[in-house]
């Protein structure tokens, strides 16, 4: 709604309920992959830490908390829409078959996290009359697809050292220069979107000045890039998103994204 100059109080207030409603959803997602990961979690030095793995909470009464928050999640959604209810229903199922299978899949599982994060912003779509225009989709595709292997890079790097084993992935250690090199080309490909984006016809009905949108063009390679980079020395978070919120320099990268944008205004 931001990039579409969307300024209806009741359409942010629709978005933040479909945030919670995915919220809910989501949840209910990463405790049913703990709970499928437990053994190899167990063995990882850091996920080992994590409430299950570490016999904090018991595994039954978790099973049946991600049961309500699912329960929750769809209900809230379809309470905001039929639309909203029916993709977080896809979102939850994708996103359980991913912990039970699609995750040892191939490169499988890097494309199915990139389209989970897509459903996000399609679920954030389906609550405003602000639909993601194909110059939208194609963007974020590529930046999450670029995260995804982001994460796999960081694995990889974990395994090759020796920290942790292959914890049941299809991914070899000899991949790692595959994944950096899909990486980059993603981040890569999410530029080129972009500035073919700043050329078509309805830029100049929402920007003044759309040539003050070039700037960003080289943000987004800067910054994806040093993420792929780090990711490949072993320095990125296994959650890459984390790791962009405690890191200054992404949080710089974001400003001057951002005054770029307001500029072109």
């Amino acid at each position: 709604m931001i990039a579409a100059h969307d300024t209806a109080v009741a359409h942010y207030l629709l978005a933040a309920g479909i945030f919670v409603a995915l919220s809910a959803c989501a949840s209910a997602g990463y405790i049913l992959n703990d709970l499928v990961d437990l053994p190899n979690d167990r063995r990882h030095p850091t996920k080992r830490h994590r409430p299950i793995a570490a016999g904090k909470v018991y595994s039954m009464p978790m099973l049946a908390f991600g049961s309500l928050l699912a329960a929750a999640g769809i209900a809230g959604a379809f309470w905001i829409s039929t639309a909203s209810g029916i993709c977080m229903s896809l979102y939850l199922i994708v996103s359980s078959l991913y912990s039970m299978s699609l995750k040892r899949k191939l490169f499988l599982d890097v494309v199915v996290l990139a389209t989970l994060y897509m459903v996000r912003v399609v679920a954030g779509g389906l609550v405003a009359p602000v639909p993601p225009s194909p110059w939208f989709l194609g963007f974020f595709v590529f930046v999450f697809l670029a995260l995804a292997l982001v994460k796999r890079q960081k694995e990889l790097h974990a395994q090759a050292s020796g920290d942790v084993e292959q914890g049941g992935r299809a991914w070899r250690t000899e991949d790692l220069p595959v994944a950096t090199a899909f990486g980059a080309a993603s981040g890569i490909a999410s530029a080129l979107v972009f500035a073919l984006y700043i050329q078509a016809p309805q830029v100049s009905e929402l920007y003044a000045k759309p040539e003050f949108l070039w700037p960003i063009c080289p943000l987004l390679i800067y910054w994806l890039g040093r993420m792929t980079l780090l990711a490949n020395r072993g320095l990125v978070d296994h959650d890459p998103v984390l790791f962009a919120l405690r890191d200054r320099t992404s949080w710089l990268t974001g400003l001057a994204i951002a005054a770029a944008f307001l500029a072109a205004l």
